[in-house]
């Protein structure tokens, strides 16, 4: 139930950042919320700290490219989030299938099927659709590997 109600929000965040460019605190807050229930509900608050140190460290990292204004403070946050879910452990997973999606959004940007904002004559993209689809494809990962499937 808890990852349906995580998906449920990262949809909202996917949607709002697709339509609007903007990705609000408070569904980040929940997302943060929702995995520390995650945590002790699925056993895994014994890798918590991994978890919090690793979001922490690619926070850090991330911050030197919102310095730079390559993302915005908005897919930072939603990223934190996103690797505090993963951990160490399930972040090059996330990273490809998050690779993939940015990418397949970009082409469509350029085939014109796709939202893209001009900021001083560069195009800026929302992240938060291709966050939200990695992390709900780690989802479904989950529940697969907890059902013995994978």
């Amino acid at each position: 139930m808890v990852l349906v109600l995580t998906a449920a929000t990262l949809f909202y965040v996917a949607y709002t950042d697709f339509n609007r460019f903007i990705i609000r605190n408070e569904p980040i807050l929940l997302l943060a919320v929702l995995f520390l229930v995650y945590a002790v509900l699925s056993g895994r608050w014994t890798q918590l700290h991994w978890n919090i140190g690793f979001a922490a460290l690619m926070s850090a990292i991330m911050v030197y490219y919102y310095s730079q204004k390559l993302m915005g403070g908005g897919d930072v946050k939603l990223l934190a989030v996103a690797f505090l879910w993963t951990g160490p452990l399930y972040a090059l997973p996330f990273a490809v299938v998050f690779a993939v999606f940015a990418c397949t959004y970009i082409v469509l940007v350029k085939l014109g099927w796709a939202n893209a904002q001009r900021v001083n004559g560069r195009s800026r993209i929302p992240l938060a659709p291709s966050i939200a689809g990695a992390l709900i494809v780690l989802f479904v990962l989950f529940v697969l590997f907890a059902a013995g499937l994978v």
